[in-house]
Parts: structure tokens; sequence; C-alpha cells
């Protein structure tokens, strides 16, 4: 598979990691073709070194999460019919099987596949502010919006007007109370 069959460019792996299980994971699929060899020779040396593969490095979906990776991300569609749970790797699972594979694009590879989850987590760590920021606005946009929803109760109860008939003001009659 030559560089010019990637289904992906470098600069979108960033957004070929999920995570899951919390932990930030590439699937095998795509791993495999950053790396050059298809998904089945990836997974049978993973298979052969099993050791060197512990479930921080690498793991295999249950059917559920499967079919929230298929849902969530529409490059993973081709899964959808694939009898096999698809296995992910974290970061140092991705090094680890770059190391088994032992071909000089895998190496290669490896080093973007760092490079992308490092420029994940520094982006995580520069938006930790803003998302604490974003937070604090919505919820003081929640307090505004129970006050403003209580206020515009109060002036429609205000201005609607009372349902029981007005009593005429003044001296009434008998006569005239019977015919109301």
């Amino acid at each position: 598979m030559g560089e010019d069959q990637l289904r992906f460019s470098v600069d979108q792996l960033p957004q070929r990691i999920l995570v899951l299980r919390g932990e930030r994971v590439m699937i095998d699929s795509d791993l495999a073709e950053l790396y050059g060899v298809e998904a089945r020779v990836l997974n049978q040396a993973v298979k052969r070194n099993g050791e060197r593969f512990p479930v921080d490095f690498s793991f295999i979906l249950t059917k559920e999460e499967k079919q929230e990776v298929i849902t969530k991300c529409d490059h993973l569609a081709r899964l959808k019919y694939s009898p096999h749970l698809p296995r992910v790797f974290t970061e140092h699972g991705a090094i680890m099987a770059a190391s088994i594979l032992n071909s000089s694009r895998a190496v290669e590879m490896s080093v973007f596949v760092v490079r992308a989850f490092v420029r994940l987590r520094q982006m995580l760590v520069e938006h930790k502010d803003l998302a604490e920021r974003l937070d604090e606005l919505e919820a003081r946009v929640a307090r505004h919006d129970n006050t403003l929803s209580t206020l515009v109760a109060t002036i429609r109860q205000m201005a609607t007007p009372p349902l029981s008939s007005s009593r005429q003001i003044g001296f009434v009659t008998d006569s005239q109370e019977k015919k109301q």
C-alpha cells in the first residue's frame, strides 16, 4: 500500500484518534493502513507477540463499542458488516505495533502517530481553561434563563384578565342581582 493510497493524510491523523474506555486510541484498520499493511497482518503480528500488548497498549472492542464507533465515525462504516471485533491501540500500543512489524514504513509512520497523540494532548491542555470558562458561562446563562422564565410567567399572569365576571359597584336591587 503506497503513500498515494492512504485514505487519509498525516494531517488528518489526530481526527482518527478516538476516546474509548477513557483512553485515546486508534482502530487497527487505520493504524494498519498508516503502517502500510493489512489490518489482518497487523492483528496476526499482535497475536504472535501478545506479551508485548497488555490492555493499556491494546484491547478488542465489545459489540456495543464497535457499534458506537461505527455510528460516530463515518470512515469506519465498512466495519458494520465485518464479523470481527476491531482491536484498538493506545499511543504506546501503536509504537509497539510499529516495532513488531519491523518495516521502514511502520517505523517512519510511528513518528507521525506519536506526534498526533502529543498534539492532541497539547490541544486538550491548552483548551482546558477555555472549557472551564464555557462551563461557567453555560451555568450563568441557565440561571438567567430560569429568572427570565419566571419574569415572563409573572408578566403573562398579570396581563391575563380575571376569569370571574366583575360585579357592579354600588347599590344593587334584588331584581338587578337576579339578572346577573
